[in-house]
């Protein structure tokens, strides 16, 4: 019989390959040019959304004590800068398997995660901290970044033809 720990753990899990093959699904369905678009008037491009959620999910290897990011360089351009900031961005071809990497690692990582380690603090807070909010641990950041996810997928749907 499965256990509650086990069972949130597989729904918040379940969640995360849900929306990340849905993000797949949807990046493999735009061309390059459709990409290059703004989703809406006088916002980001697809292409900086591709960067911004790679770089989001590059930055989880630190957070959840997993190593190093892949690709540190995308930080600069897609968290701590906008999308109209003029500086070069990696080409589609290459943002593309940086997202595939990636998420193919994280996925490696979180199923070698036991019950325990989901629940451990995450890197960013302190120990004092965390055992006045034990809420703060890794499957916690695996729920936001599900939800940041979920967020821009609904930006990128205004892409598709």
């Amino acid at each position: 019989m499965i256990d509650q720990q086990q069972l949130i753990i597989k729904m918040n899990l379940d969640a995360w390959n849900t929306q990340i093959t849905k993000a797949d699904k949807l990046f493999n369905s735009l061309s390059d040019e459709q990409l290059q678009e703004q989703v809406a008037p006088g916002r980001n491009s697809g292409i900086y959304l591709l960067g911004h959620l790679t770089a989001v999910h590059d930055a989880l290897f630190p957070l959840l004590g997993l190593g190093e990011k892949l690709y540190p360089q995308l930080e600069d351009i897609f968290i701590k800068n906008p999308d109209k900031s003029g500086i070069e961005k990696p080409l589609t071809k290459d943002l593309r398997n940086y997202w595939s990497e990636v998420n193919n690692k994280l996925s490696q990582h979180f199923n070698q995660f036991n019950i325990d380690e989901w629940f451990q603090k995450h890197t960013s807070v302190s120990d004092e901290d965390f055992e006045k909010e034990p809420h703060r641990n890794k499957l916690n950041v695996l729920l936001s970044r599900t939800n940041h996810l979920v967020y821009h997928l609904g930006q990128l749907a205004f892409l598709k033809k």
